[in-house]
């Protein structure tokens, strides 16, 4: 069987195109709590919503919905405050607190944008006719959808359904790449009428002008002497920083001055024994919490920009780097290859030796990558602006 005969749902009615004039349109987006700390979400709402409140009055009024998230039980001393307390309250938030919040909601938009999908269960709590999901990828579902490649417990499977049937629900789903698009049609998880493409946008603060001195940037950031590498994401597993830290090591055999500046991780302890065993404690730099302005001068600074990920939704860090005019080497991934189109180099997925070959060419003779204004125009493709014209177009549409 495939995944849609075991987990479809009933269907919400099909989209159709409204008639006569557009009243203003009352539009809730339902966005991730503000206490999970996922800037990637909460960058993909705050430029929707920004958007959304530049256009011409009377057309749209886009509002977040976004409740606190109680502490129950990492307030407990005897449960304390770790990751299984805290994981504790992020499941009542997500799935008691916000259903809850929502009820309460149902009648004050006429349509509910929910911008992340991992939140999608909440189509269950509201007028499912008239709401939509941002899938960004299929990740969240690699327990059912290929369960041989992740084996979780039954209760995460049950969770993770409840998740998928709420997307399911949905009369729209949105996706920032084509590649998305037609992983969802290939394993039919929904009807294809109403899947929207709605890529991603670049923030103004990521142009191939420089906005900070190297004295500003110096008082800001400890970085390093000598040229650097840039790695901006999170350290998770699929983003294979272990293959980055690989891949240092063997070029520093050559260019022993070369450094590595990770932004927006934390190291796992298997990382940091990989930085002992190669002697980089000195070689490599970490910041977090950065404001996008200091990240687009760290961009523009760089000598590469790397994406070694095994899997990514999108990799928004490949065109803020082009955006920058930075020289971008990721991974052979289908998605990737969308996103980065002719502007960036690709290495296979942790083949360690063919990236340690790429990056060393490119350090050696920067020509031999994609030109400058190839980088730049192809970030150019990607606008916020269309992104947000384009789900309030769908909505619009929803009859």
């Amino acid at each position: 069987m495939t995944p849609h005969h075991i987990l479809a749902e009933r269907r919400p009615r099909p989209v159709t195109p409204s008639s006569g004039a557009r009243a203003e349109l009352r539009l809730g987006l339902i966005c991730d709590l503000v206490e999970e700390n996922w800037p990637s979400m909460d960058l993909v709402a705050e430029f929707l919503w920004t958007q959304l409140r530049a256009r011409p009055e009377g057309e749209v009024l886009a509002k977040c919905i976004r409740p606190r998230m109680a502490r129950r039980l990492s307030r407990l001393r005897c449960v304390g405050a770790g990751g299984m307390a805290r994981n504790g309250d992020r499941f009542l938030a997500r799935f008691w607190d916000y259903p809850r919040h929502l009820r309460r909601r149902a009648g004050d938009f006429d349509c509910f944008h929910v911008c992340d999908h991992s939140y999608a269960h909440l189509v269950r709590e509201l007028p499912a006719e008239r709401t939509g999901v941002f899938c960004h990828d299929l990740d969240a579902f690699r327990c059912l959808l290929a369960p041989e490649l992740e084996a979780r417990p039954t209760w995460f499977r049950a969770m993770t359904r409840r998740i998928l049937r709420g997307l399911q629900r949905a009369a729209l789903i949105f996706c920032s790449t084509r590649v998305t698009q037609e992983r969802i049609k290939e394993l039919s998880l929904v009807d294809p009428s109403r899947l929207v493409y709605a890529p991603y946008g670049v923030a103004p603060e990521f142009s191939a002008e420089l906005d900070l001195s190297d004295a500003e940037l110096g008082r800001r950031l400890n970085l390093p002497k000598g040229p650097w590498l840039l790695h901006v994401g999170s350290c998770i597993p699929r983003k294979r920083v272990d293959v980055l830290l690989d891949v240092l090591s063997a070029i520093r055999e050559r260019h022993p001055d070369l450094s590595l500046v990770q932004v927006g991780g934390k190291w796992t302890p298997a990382l940091l024994r990989q930085i002992t065993q190669y002697r980089l404690t000195a070689a490599v730099r970490q910041f977090r919490g950065l404001d996008r302005m200091t990240l687009a001068a760290l961009y523009r600074r760089a000598r590469l920009v790397l994406l070694p990920s095994e899997a990514e939704g999108f990799g928004l860090p490949v065109v803020e780097a082009l955006a920058c005019g930075a020289p971008v080497v990721a991974s052979e991934l289908p998605v990737l290859r969308e996103v980065g189109g002719k502007a960036a180099v690709y290495c296979h997925v942790a083949n360690v030796p063919h990236w340690v070959e790429t990056v060393a060419r490119l350090l050696t003779n920067p020509d031999a990558g994609p030109d400058r204004t190839v980088r730049i125009a192809q970030a150019r493709c990607f606008s916020w602006q269309k992104h947000a014209e384009t789900i309030l177009n769908a909505y619009q549409g929803l009859g």
